[in-house]
């Protein structure tokens, strides 16, 4: 979780996210499906109202039915696009499967190997979050691996065109994950033309968690390209970056990406398209003086 994140819920049944101490907001949990303890973190799944089935770690928001696809097109698609012809890609944590479902979406794309360390994230996945995954953990082309991303990372010879971190909040037990040496890590496994993306923090909530960040991915990579994304279930404006030692997204004209999502045969998107590509990279000034 980012610095200064707690948890904990205003009152029963009030599933409450907190950005800093002192602001977050509120959703009504109409019914809890599930709350146990796995052998890493405390797993619930609620139904709501504005978001339908929703998901939490360690009392955190994690992705919902109904906005899952702010976060997992943006998380995916910038680089994917950008690449001239993805075949291969790793996805570290993402056990909900949304990130897969994304990179499926993708007719050049011939495998994909998954790396959650908790077993109990994908079973409930598979039991109540097949609107978010719509059964990419079933697709032949994915391979799941139940075990710790960053010795996976460390300990394999296999290279890819896209690496997606799809991880928790950094500051807690995820942080290993965000640090220059596990990113350097990242970047020896990619092909000439590979790129990583990541979610970092807000820029609002989280100034000094984007600088660190951006400035970790920069020690690890020649090209960095933040960009912006507004997610409801985490409270607004969230940053993601692509790191690259030579794909750079930006050079991607909005005609360029409608060009190839038609031609590489991508469906059912519902935020990303080559007018968003180009917009979430447009910084505003206050971002821009974290990032520079």
């Amino acid at each position: 979780m980012p610095e200064g994140r707690t948890a904990g819920d205003l009152q029963p049944g009030v599933l409450t996210e907190y950005l800093t101490e002192e602001t977050g907001f509120f959703v009504r949990s109409l019914r809890e499906y599930e709350r146990f303890q796995s052998p890493y973190q405390t797993v619930e799944v609620h139904d709501t109202a504005p978001f339908g089935k929703l998901f939490r770690l360690d009392g955190h928001f994690m992705t919902s039915e109904k906005d899952e696809f702010f976060y997992h097109e943006n998380l995916v698609h910038i680089a994917a696009i950008a690449h001239p012809s993805p075949e291969t890609a790793l996805v570290v944590g993402g056990g909900d499967g949304g990130s897969a479902e994304e990179l499926l979406k993708y007719s050049s794309i011939k495998s994909v190997t998954l790396v959650e360390i908790d077993l109990a994230v994908i079973d409930i996945a598979r039991k109540y979050l097949g609107e978010v995954h719509r059964g990419s953990l079933a697709d032949p082309r994915l391979t799941l691996k139940v075990e710790d991303g960053l010795a996976f990372v460390r300990g394999s010879t296999e290279t890819y065109d896209l690496i997606v971190l799809d991880l928790t909040d950094p500051g807690g037990p995820s942080e290993p994950l965000y640090e220059v040496d596990f990113y350097r890590a990242c970047a020896a496994r990619l092909n000439s033309s590979g790129a990583m993306t990541l979610h970092i923090a807000s820029p609002v909530a989280h100034p000094d968690r984007i600088r660190t960040g951006i400035a970790n991915l920069r020690a690890a990579f020649p090209i960095v390209v933040p960009y912006l994304v507004s997610i409801p279930l985490y409270g607004g404006l969230w940053m993601m970056a692509c790191a690259s030692t030579t794909l750079n997204p930006s050079y991607i004209t909005p005609l360029d990406a409608n060009r190839r999502i038609a031609k590489r045969g991508i469906r059912d998107l519902r935020y990303y398209n080559g007018d968003m590509h180009r917009a979430a990279m447009a910084l505003p000034a206050f971002v821009r003086e974290l990032v520079e």
